[in-house]
């Protein structure tokens, strides 16, 4: 189907009909007041006023503002909505119903689209594993016993997570400088940052009641973009015995646009895990690999290029593994799924694995390169997705751009 004449949305738009991406805005001379909005070519649909006038049985999951309501509503909903936004933006006749409430995407404010419940961050990349494992371990078996056998993961701060555009202060903690017999305190001198995806859940799950790989798209609405920006070194000093604290805790980055998993449906594929013996929990009958290209740029130049199709473990997959124990998950939780890494060093997904631990450094235009993260660099993730008939769809982007520590911070607390 292709968007009404009228809307002028180019057929290599990332943000045609086929994407239809939900988000959370405010108008520029409003900026306490947010709406729901869906991304159409170089516009907004203001969803909030859309319903209202056309889908009023609906009009109740869109008031707030975010996406609050409407993911809790489950898949029924999402489908009801998709199907009349798609109509309102298709056919002719609904051009005068939605022309006024079209707003040029330029002169909104995007804002966090939902509240996010809780975050749990997967290592799903067979690659990045093996990569940091040969960093970390050399001259052993990169892979620990466990990782193709569960999906490996660690639970993060929900508070932590920003909308793409708001600046990274540079985290301080305790780390142990290479050489030294006693840690440090002050500012991270090793931030990276981590380009992942990041999948949104909707209708909730019941405490003790496992979700069955097969139930994932009941349960997860959407995908958005993730950095998971991670500070190496204070990492590196707390992570044993119980993983990850600080050194991730201080900030995570999501694109504003939730793409709902409608949109991807050309983009499943095989995943490797899906040729392994598995537990019979993790085992999957539909294929929710998915072949979505990632780009990571730093001050505006291409670093590198991470294949999604290349991840060991499925989101589904990863749902499976959050819930097996009994936990429950609830309207807006976000879990991502680790650094996308391809085979290819031009397709690393961290600094980590593209400098190599600090030995080999990154080369930009200005002449100037990159072991780890410089304060005022700033870092951008996109990705699109094949959309039908040789089309793409786009998933927005994620940007951060890194401020000084805290002015006065202290070498050393005492």
């Amino acid at each position: 189907m292709q968007a009404a004449r009228w809307l002028e949305v180019s057929p290599d738009h990332l943000f045609g009909l086929a994407a239809l991406p939900y988000g959370s805005y405010s108008a520029a001379h409003h900026t306490e007041e947010f709406r729901v909005g869906v991304a159409i070519g170089d516009h907004v649909l203001d969803l909030t006023s859309a319903a209202e006038r056309l889908l009023p049985a609906r009009a109740h999951l869109f008031r707030s503002g975010t996406l609050d309501d409407f993911l809790a509503a489950g898949d029924l909903a999402w489908t009801q909505v998709r199907d009349s936004v798609t109509a309102w933006l298709s056919q002719d006749h609904f051009r005068t119903a939605v022309e006024d409430i079209l707003v040029p995407a330029e002169a909104v404010s995007l804002q966090l689209p939902f509240t996010v419940a809780d975050y749990v961050d997967f290592y799903a990349s067979e690659n990045h594993a093996a990569n940091a494992g040969r960093i970390f371990r050399p001259g052993a078996e990169p892979l620990p016993p466990n990782w193709r056998h569960l999906p490996a993961g660690y639970h993060g701060r929900a508070g932590s997570v920003v909308v793409s555009g708001t600046a990274i202060r540079r985290p301080c903690g305790q780390y142990r400088p290479p050489g030294a017999q006693a840690p440090s305190f002050g500012p991270t001198a090793r931030l990276d940052f981590e380009a992942e995806l990041g999948f949104v859940v909707g209708a909730h799950s019941h405490l003790g009641e496992p979700v069955p790989a097969s139930r994932f798209a009941e349960h997860v609405f959407g995908v958005c973009l993730v950095n998971d920006w991670s500070a190496r070194d204070i990492q590196t000093w707390e992570t044993v015995p119980l993983g990850p604290f600080t050194g991730k805790s201080f900030a995570t980055t999501v694109s504003p646009w939730v793409l709902p998993l409608a949109a991807l449906q050309r983009a499943r594929v095989r995943p490797p895990s899906r040729d392994a013996s598995l537990t019979g929990y993790l085992t999957e009958t539909a294929d929710w690999g998915l072949d979505i290209d990632f780009e990571i740029r730093l001050n505006g130049h291409l670093v590198s290029r991470p294949p999604y199709a290349t991840m060991y473990w499925s989101p589904a997959q990863m749902l499976a593994q959050l819930t097996v124990s009994g936990a429950a998950v609830r309207s807006g939780d976000l879990y991502a799924s680790g650094t996308v890494s391809g085979p290819d060093p031009a397709q690393h997904g961290s600094l980590l694995e593209l400098a190599w631990n600090g030995t080999e450094p990154v080369p930009l235009p200005d002449g100037t390169s990159r072991t780890w993260l410089q304060d005022g660099d700033e870092v951008t993730i996109a990705a699109t997705a094949p959309g039908g008939d040789g089309a793409r769809i786009g998933l927005g982007l994620a940007t951060g751009t890194i401020l000084p520590a805290v002015p006065g911070s202290p070498a050393d607390p005492g």
